[in-house]
């Protein structure tokens, strides 16, 4: 059996939109109000340095133009959204289609 690393990448990516949506929620019974979180506030919340680092490295060896406003943009946006969106667009479209053909039963090992 074969594994598809984007179908893969497509769970991770709602695992991690589900586990974010978690974070709203104890944030929302602290807070007493429900808001979305932005990625870079559970990014800064998990290792402050790495973005910091990640801008830093964008700016100087990639483009200043690509941290502001391309990839500031989704670090600023609802990290629950994107994860659950990127993820279900990424299933969506590795999803298996069926061909009109009857499926071959799988084989047995005996």
């Amino acid at each position: 059996m074969r594994i598809d690393p984007w179908r893969l990448l497509g769970r991770l990516l709602v695992l991690l939109g589900m586990l974010a949506l978690g974070a709203e929620a104890v944030a929302a019974m602290e807070a007493g109000s429900w808001r979305l979180l932005p990625l870079g506030e559970l990014w800064v919340r998990l290792d402050a340095r790495s973005l910091v680092v990640f801008q830093a490295g964008v700016e100087r060896y990639l483009h200043p133009l690509l941290w502001d406003p391309i990839l500031r943009a989704p670090v600023e946006g609802p990290a629950a959204l994107e994860f659950l969106g990127l993820g279900a667009l990424l299933l969506w479209l590795r999803r298996e289609r069926d061909t009109g053909r009857a499926k071959r039963p799988p084989s047995s090992f005996g």
